[in-house]
């Protein structure tokens, strides 16, 4: 999804009182379920822990999704990083060209995930 599903979004918490300060939460890797769960995790984790968790499926960086591209695999050595978003998919889908319409799909998942974060 390139940059429009990566952007930063700010974790604070807002004081009350009429304070408007703001408290910035530690960035986490999430990760958004194909059921619309949103996982968090608050320090690097290598993506095979993840996998292992959940048999069948890889996991993708929105940072490398693009159109009429095949869903890239994250290599199970790698580590997710911390700030970025990622998607756990089906192998089903691993050789599958991304369409718009997958790609709206995987947005609307990543907005729901968000909106019931």
């Amino acid at each position: 999804m390139g940059v429009c599903a990566s952007s930063p979004r700010t974790n604070a918490i807002k004081g009350g009182g009429g304070n408007h300060n703001s408290i910035r939460l530690p960035p986490t890797a999430k990760i958004i379920h194909m059921d619309g769960r949103l996982q968090e995790l608050k320090a690097p984790i290598s993506a095979r822990n993840i996998i292992s968790q959940n048999p069948n499926h890889f996991l993708c960086s929105s940072e490398s999704m693009y159109m009429n591209n095949c869903l890239p695999q994250m290599p199970e050595e790698e580590e997710l990083q911390l700030g970025q978003i990622y998607f756990l998919v089906p192998l089903s889908h691993a050789h599958k060209l991304l369409t718009l319409k997958d790609m709206c799909s995987f947005a609307i998942k990543a907005n729901s995930a968000f909106g019931n974060y």
